[in-house]
């Protein structure tokens, strides 16, 4: 549907109207566009849901249409999500896919939506599920692959895919698979799962293993082509890091070698070795080990081919940049100047400076801009040249879409630097810039943690913005769901550091009033009241901080916001 301009409603009207029917068209107008623009992409009839009646009716639909659901989760700002719009979902290959599938749009900034992802257990965007019309969960999509290798794990799931849940357990149990089936398990979105299908963290590599070993047995037991069986033990190495879970052994160790030394192989593989290079070096090979020099040259070959491969898109080709980075970092110190300023070689220096630039100067559409550039400004720190990032970064803020996303990247950049009061007015900066009501209690969160760490002594504005959030979460109805709750989270365990000697007593018992005021108003359904009255209790009595993310988005944007914390 178009909607008229609000010029074009006055033009059209041409005599006087009155002005609350006026305001109610131009309001009407404007939603309209809005609700368009937030759309995933405009190729396919997208549905948004936002509540549990939204996709009752969307499965009532896939039901009665007899197609799967796939359902997209993610959000305006979020750079992987920008990355799905720029390469997948506007693709023509998707939209006629599109028409064997009820296509489901969760905004995570939606009323309603944080609960939605708790039900789906889907917290890091981007996620994207696919469902039966009953409701059975049959893959999660990798967020990492590129555009047409995405396609064919979709297209797999709709040609009679089966629930995930059941083919992992037949996989584990030794029982035979179709090709088809290996390969789903291979591309699974592992690091999206939370926890559902491997219930324990630590168990993710020996599972991967497993799946690895099982599909290589003999036929009947497994049918996997060895493109399959090789993703699925990459993906336990890249699992393992530093020799947790998996070990070692030089059939592994040859069969990495032979994958970057073949290119088809390797770009086949793109995703995993890109998103994975200095794991799978850990793991292979430990610090002293004379063949970690050969190997890290090796991987440092392969993923210069994926940097310059045009057939890649250009947020792919500048992770693999990313990875070579990496790659020349290992065996420096984590903290300290020679983790701020590591003496990389020029050559890589020069190919990373001419790779942003070219990015920079090129990239036109929103979607892509947003996906890249972010990944850019991080790209320009971890090789130490802060000033090229911050200069990138500052200059892209007018042609960003979410530019408060960009801001809380100078503030990282500013932080560890050792630059607290710049950091701090960027953080406050991005937190008064951010929409919505789960973006803005993740940013506000971030902020009032920062702000704990920087300057623990400001105990004024550190109320002031405390106070501020829980008016934020009083005007969010699903403050207490999902991510949002986590955030609340993080804050109040901030908040109680802040007090752990007693000398802000005075502030936090203001605060608290606050929030009984608050939680006296929040649904007991659900949990969310015990949430809400657990936010200033001591740790161990509240909800999980963290949650699993997918590796792309752990690799390169769980730094940004939260750069004290360790990965999930």
């Amino acid at each position: 549907m178009t909607f008229p301009s609000p010029a074009a409603l006055l033009r059209a009207v041409g005599r006087p109207l009155a002005i609350a029917p006026l305001l109610l068209l131009l309001a009407a107008a404007a939603a309209g566009q809005a609700h368009a623009a937030a759309m995933p992409s405009a190729n396919v009839a997208w549905l948004n849901a936002a509540a549990d009646a939204d996709i009752e009716r969307v499965f009532a639909r896939a039901r009665s249409e007899r197609k799967p659901l796939l359902l997209y989760w993610g959000a305006t700002w979020c750079p992987p999500c920008n990355q799905l719009k720029a390469t997948l979902f506007n693709r023509q290959e998707f939209a006629l896919l599109s028409k064997n599938f009820v296509a489901v749009h969760v905004d995570g900034d939606l009323p309603g939506a944080q609960k939605l992802g708790s039900r789906f257990k889907v917290s890091g965007y981007p996620t994207t599920v696919l469902f039966t019309p009953e409701g059975q969960e049959i893959t999660r999509l990798p967020g990492e692959v590129d555009a047409p290798q995405a396609l064919a794990v979709l297209q797999l799931g709709l040609s009679g895919g089966r629930p995930v849940k059941a083919v992992l357990g037949e996989a584990l149990a030794g029982k035979p698979l179709k090709a088809n089936e290996w390969r789903l398990l291979a591309f699974y979105s592992w690091e999206t799962d939370e926890q559902q299908l491997v219930p324990e963290k630590a168990e993710l590599p020996s599972t991967l293993a497993r799946l690895a070993a099982a599909s290589a047995a003999p036929a009947p037991n497994a049918s996997a082509d060895a493109e399959t069986n090789t993703r699925l033990w990459l993906k336990a190495l890249a699992a393992s890091d530093d020799g947790k879970g998996l070990k070692a052994d030089d059939t592994l160790r040859e069969r990495v070698r032979k994958v970057l030394a073949a290119p088809e192989q390797a770009r086949a593989q793109m995703d995993v070795l890109a998103n994975g290079a200095a794991d799978i070096v850990r793991t292979l090979e430990d610090d002293e080990s004379p063949r970690r020099a050969p190997l890290v040259a090796a991987f440092d070959a392969a993923l210069a081919r994926l940097e310059a491969d045009a057939t890649l898109s250009r947020a792919d080709r500048l992770n693999a940049l990313i990875a070579r980075i990496d790659l020349a970092r290992l065996g420096l110190a984590k903290e300290g100047n020679e983790a701020l300023h590591p003496k990389l070689a020029e050559p890589l220096l020069a190919d990373l400076r001419a790779h942003v630039a070219r990015a920079d100067r090129e990239i036109t559409d929103g979607y892509e801009r947003q996906a890249v550039i972010t990944a850019a400004g991080y790209a320009l720190g971890r090789a130490g040249l802060w000033a090229e990032s911050e200069a990138l970064l500052k200059a892209n803020l007018a042609k960003s879409h979410s530019p408060y996303y960009l801001m809380s990247q100078l503030a990282s950049n500013a932080r560890k630097l050792g630059r607290k009061d710049e950091a701090l007015r960027w953080y406050g900066e991005a937190f008064d810039k951010s929409t919505g009501p789960a973006t803005r209690l993740q940013w506000g969160s971030g902020y009032l943690a920062a702000l704990v760490d920087l300057a623990p002594q400001d105990a004024a504005r550190i109320e002031k913005v405390a106070a501020a959030l829980l008016r934020e979460a009083a005007g969010d109805s699903g403050a207490f769901e999902g991510r949002s709750a986590r955030s609340l989270q993080r804050a109040g365990t901030k908040l109680l550091a802040w007090n752990g000697d007693g000398r802000h007593a005075a502030a936090m018992k203001r605060l608290q009033g606050q929030l009984d005021t608050l939680c006296a108003k929040v649904e007991a359904a659900d949990g969310q009241r015990a949430a809400c009255d657990k936010l200033f209790k001591p740790a161990g009595t509240a909800v999980g901080v963290k949650s699993a993310l997918s590796m792309f988005l752990h690799r390169l944007w769980w730094p940004v916001l939260w750069p004290d914390a360790k990965a999930a």
